[in-house]
C-alpha cells in the first residue's frame, strides 16, 4: 500500500510540475508582450527621427552580411552569418572570398538531424547556447539557424540541416536550441518559412500544398517556434508557395505570420530570395539580403526609394520594417550599451559538442550482441571506408564550417585504443573525380547555386571504374586477415548539399558492392554509415550482424562513435526520422512530387513519414523513433486519467539489463473507441489488428485514417535493475483515443484506452 501510495505521490509531482511549466510558459509571454508594448513605443520615437534614406539603408544588404547602420543617432548595422552548424568565417564585404583570418575558427557543431537522433531538450539548449555565445563572441547579430523544414522526402540535399519528418518533434527540439541562442544577445533566424522541402528549382518551384496539410504539418514548428520560443527572426524561403514566392508572401508574412500568429519580429529575405519591389515593399518583409554585390540596386535599396518619391508607394511601408528592425537591435541591447558578450572555442562549447554527438549515435542493428567491441580481444583492426579518415565541416553549401579542429572516426579509434592495438586503414572506394575537379575550379558557389531555377538533381557522375575495382580488391583482400573489420561509409556533403538533391537513396562510389564482397568474407564486420539522409540497404542489409548511424557529428563525432562502438558510451540515439528501404517507398515520390520543374503538388497531404507507412502498411527499414541500447528496458504499469480538459498518462520504465543507459519514452496518439481507462499490453492486439488492416486493404478507392502521431517523448537515463515513473500530460482532447507508449514507432509497448 506505501508503495502505491508513494507512486501517486510521484504521478502527482510530476503533473503539478508540468502544469507549473505551463503556467510559467503563459507569464513569460504576457511579460513580453508588455515589454514589446515599450519597445514598439521607442522604436517608433526613433525611426522619426531618420531619413528616407537612412531607412532604406537599414532594410537591404549594404554588404553580403550586414545591413547599414545611422551612425548620427547611434544605430548600428546589424551583422549576421551562417550558423547551422557553428559560425561561418568570414568574407570580404563585396566578394565571396574567405578572408582568411585566423581568427574565425569556431567550434563544429553536430548537424541538426544528429541534435535530433539525441530526443534531449536540455542538450538542444545546451547546443544552442554554445552557437549563441560563439555569434556573440565572432561579432554577429543575427545567426541564421535553425533550419526546421520537414524531411518531406530523404532526397533533399539540405535535410543534414533540418531536423525531422515530425512537427512535434523538430519544435520540441528546436524551441530550446532558439532560447540556448539567444540568452546571449543573439538573434537567432528560423528558417526557411514555409514548405521548403527540396532544391532543385529553389528559386521558382511553386509548391502546392492543401491548408491542412500545412496547418497540422508545415507550419506548427513555425509558430512553436516564433510565437512560443520567441525567436527574433524568420528566413523566408525560395520557393512559392501556392503562387506565391514566400519572402513576400501576403498569406505566409501577413495573414498567417502577423494577423493570425501576431508575430512582431524580423522577417528576412534568403539570399536572393526577393524579385519583386512592390511585392516586397508592401509585405511583411523587413530585410532583403542576396549573393550579388551591386547593394544599392536590390528590390528594396534604389528602386524602392524611387517608387516611394514617385508615390507609387508610400514610406509608411518602410516605417514599418524599420519599427521591427529597431525593437531586434533593442532586444539585443545593441542600442543601451548593456549587451552580453561571448567567445568561442572553449573547452565547455567541446564538451558539449562531445555529449551531443554521444547522445546522436543511433545504433541501428546488433545481432548477436556483437557490439560493443572490446578492445582487448584484438590487436589488429582493420577500418576500411572513405568516410572513416574524412572531414565533413568544410561542406554542405552554406552549413560549411571553418572548424578548430575535427576528429575523424579514425583518429577516434586510435585514440581510445591508445597504441595498444594495431589500427589499419584503406579506403575502399574514393569519390567521383570529376566532382572533386569541379570543387576545386569553383571560385563562387552562392552565385553559381543560383543559377537556372537555382538547383538540381544531382547527376550521376562516374569516375575510373578500374580504379574503384582495385581499392575493393585491396580491401576485400586485406579483411580476410584480420580479426576485427569495420566498415565505415555512407554520405558526404557531395550528396548533402544546399543547391542539390539527390537522385535515389542508393549509396555513392559503388559501396554496396564493396559492403556486400566484405561481408561475405567477415560476416561479423561491423558496418557504421555517416550522413544526413538514408541510404539504400537492401543488397546487404539481412547479411550485416551490426549497424551503426553516425550523421555529420561535429568536431568530436569520431570520438564519439569510437566510445559507442567500444562500449565506454551507451547508445541512446533514437531515428528522427523514417529509413525507407528505397524513396519509392515515400509518399512524396510515390503519391505527390518531388524534384519536377516548375510546379510540385504535395497530393499525399498529411502522408509524410511514418504517418504515411503506418497508414498504408508499409514496412520501413527502420522506423521512426528507432534506436537500440547495450541494455534493456522495460514498460510496465500504464496509466491513463483524464481531468480537467487535460490527460495525464504515465507508465513505469525500468533497466533490466546490465548497464547504465538512456531510452526514450515516446507517446503516440491514436484513434480509437472509448473503452475503459485500462492499460492494453501491444503484443495482445496483434492478431485483432492484422484482420482491422487486410479489411482497409481492401479499401480501394478510400484513403486510410492517420494511424498514430507522436505527442510526446521523455528521455530518462536508469541505472541497472532502476526504475522510474515517466509521467505525460496532454493539453488537447484524447477522449475517444488511444495512447501508445513505445520505444519507437513500431515498438509499442502499453496501450491506454
Amino acid at each position: 500500500m506505501k508503495a502505491e501510495e508513494n507512486k501517486k505521490i510521484k504521478d502527482r509531482t510530476q503533473e503539478d510540475k508540468t502544469q507549473e511549466n505551463r503556467a510559467q510558459k503563459n507569464r513569460k509571454q504576457e511579460e513580453r508582450t508588455q515589454k514589446d508594448k515599450i519597445l514598439e513605443q521607442e522604436a517608433r520615437e526613433l525611426t522619426a527621427k531618420l531619413t528616407l534614406e537612412e531607412k532604406i539603408g537599414m532594410i537591404h544588404g549594404a554588404q553580403l552580411f550586414r545591413t547599414k547602420g545611422v551612425e548620427r543617432l547611434g544605430i548600428p548595422p546589424l551583422v549576421m552569418s551562417d550558423g547551422p552548424m557553428g559560425v561561418r568565417q568570414d568574407f570580404y564585404p563585396a566578394s565571396w572570398k574567405a578572408v582568411g583570418h585566423t581568427d574565425d575558427y569556431v567550434s563544429y557543431l553536430p548537424c541538426n538531424s544528429a541534435l535530433a537522433a539525441t530526443w534531449n531538450r536540455e542538450l538542444a539548449r545546451e547546443t544552442g547556447s554554445v552557437l549563441g555565445e560563439e555569434s556573440r563572441g565572432r561579432g554577429k547579430d543575427v545567426i541564421l539557424a535553425p533550419g526546421i523544414n520537414l524531411k518531406r522526402s530523404p532526397l533533399c540535399g539540405r535535410n543534414f540541416e533540418y531536423f525531422s519528418e515530425d512537427p512535434y518533434l523538430t519544435k520540441e527540439l528546436a524551441s530550446p536550441f532558439i532560447q540556448g541562442i539567444q540568452q546571449w544577445d543573439v538573434a537567432a533566424c528560423v528558417k526557411h518559412f514555409a514548405a521548403n522541402n527540396q532544391e532543385t528549382e529553389r528559386l521558382w518551384v511553386d509548391v502546392k500544398v492543401d491548408e491542412e496539410a500545412l496547418k497540422i504539418l508545415y507550419l506548427p514548428a513555425f509558430y512553436e517556434t516564433l510565437v512560443h520560443a520567441g525567436s527574433y527572426t524568420v528566413m523566408g524561403a525560395y520557393n512559392k508557395l501556392n503562387g506565391e514566392h514566400c519572402c513576400y508572401s501576403n498569406y505566409l508574412l501577413d495573414q498567417v505570420l502577423r494577423e493570425e500568429w501576431g508575430y512582431n519580429g524580423v522577417v528576412i529575405s534568403d539570399w536572393g530570395g526577393v524579385h519583386d519591389t512592390e511585392a516586397a515593399a508592401k509585405t511583411s518583409l523587413d530585410i532583403e539580403m542576396s549573393v550579388t554585390y551591386d547593394f544599392d540596386e536590390y528590390c528594396m535599396a534604389n528602386p524602392l526609394k524611387k517608387k516611394i518619391l514617385s508615390g507609387k508607394i508610400p514610406e509608411s511601408a518602410v516605417d514599418e520594417k524599420v519599427v521591427r528592425i529597431l525593437m531586434l537591435m533593442m532586444r539585443l541591447h545593441m542600442l543601451d550599451g548593456r549587451r552580453k558578450s561571448g567567445t568561442y572555442n572553449t573547452p565547455e562549447h567541446q564538451k558539449t559538442a562531445l555529449e551531443a554527438a554521444r547522445e546522436s549515435v543511433v545504433l541501428l542493428k546488433n545481432n548477436r550482441k556483437l557490439l560493443p567491441l572490446s578492445p582487448e580481444d584484438h590487436s589488429k583492426i582493420l577500418v576500411i571506408g572513405e568516410n572513416g579518415n574524412a572531414l565533413h565541416a568544410n561542406g554542405g553549401g552554406s552549413a560549411e564550417i571553418k572548424a578548430l579542429y575535427e576528429i575523424s572516426p579514425l583518429m577516434g579509434i586510435k585514440k581510445l585504443l591508445g597504441g595498444n592495438t594495431e589500427v589499419d586503414f584503406v579506403p575502399g572506394y574514393c569519390r567521383d573525380e570529376e566532382e572533386d575537379a569541379g570543387k576545386e575550379n569553383e571560385t563562387n558557389w552562392q552565385e553559381a547555386s543560383l543559377e537556372n531555377g537555382g538547383g538540381a538533381v544531382q547527376a550521376n557522375k562516374e569516375t575510373s571504374e578500374k580504379k574503384r575495382k582495385a581499392l575493393r580488391e585491396e580491401a576485400v583482400a586485406l579483411a580476410k586477415s584480420y580479426a576485427r573489420v569495420i566498415f565505415i561509409g555512407g554520405l558526404n556533403h557531395e550528396q548533402d548539399c544546399e543547391g542539390n538533391d539527390r537522385a535515389d537513396m542508393k549509396l555513392p562510389y559503388e559501396q554496396d558492392a564493396l559492403i556486400a564482397e566484405l561481408l561475405a568474407v567477415k560476416p561479423d564486420m561491423v558496418v557504421v554509415l555517416l550522413g544526413g539522409s538514408p541510404v539504400e540497404m537492401g543488397s546487404w542489409i539481412h547479411q550485416a550482424e551490426a549497424l551503426v548511424w553516425g550523421w555529420y557529428g561535429g568536431m568530436e563525432g569520431g570520438t564519439a562513435l569510437a566510445e559507442v562502438l567500444f562500449g565506454q558510451v551507451n547508445p541512446s540515439g533514437k531515428l528522427p526520422e523514417s529509413f525507407y528501404k528505397t524513396h519509392m517507398d515515400c509518399s512524396a515520390h510515390c503519391i505527390g512530387e518531388f524534384a519536377e520543374t516548375k510546379e510540385v503538388h504535395y497530393r499525399e497531404g498529411l502522408f509524410v513519414g511514418y504517418r504515411y507507412l503506418d497508414a498504408y502498411k508499409i514496412e520501413p527499414e527502420f522506423c521512426f523513433g528507432h534506436g537500440l541500447s547495450y541494455t534493456s528496458f522495460s514498460y510496465t504499469e500504464g496509466r491513463l486519467r483524464r481531468e480537467g480538459g487535460k490527460t495525464f498518462v504515465s507508465c513505469l520504465l525500468t533497466n533490466t539489463g546490465e548497464r547504465e543507459g538512456a531510452e526514450v519514452v515516446q507517446l503516440y496518439l491514436r484513434p480509437g473507441k472509448q473503452a475503459d481507462g485500462n492499460p492494453t499490453d501491444e503484443k495482445k492486439t496483434d492478431e485483432k489488428k492484422t484482420d482491422e488492416r487486410k479489411t482497409d486493404e481492401g479499401k480501394t478507392n478510400e484513403k486510410p485514417s492517420i494511424f498514430q502521431e507522436l505527442k510526446g517523448f521523455e528521455k530518462v537515463n536508469l541505472k541497472p535493475g532502476e526504475s522510474r515513473m515517466v509521467c505525460f500530460c496532454l493539453d488537447e482532447e484524447s477522449e475517444g483515443k488511444e495512447i501508445a507508449l513505445g520505444s519507437s514507432s513500431r515498438d509499442i509497448r502499453i496501450i491506454c484506452k
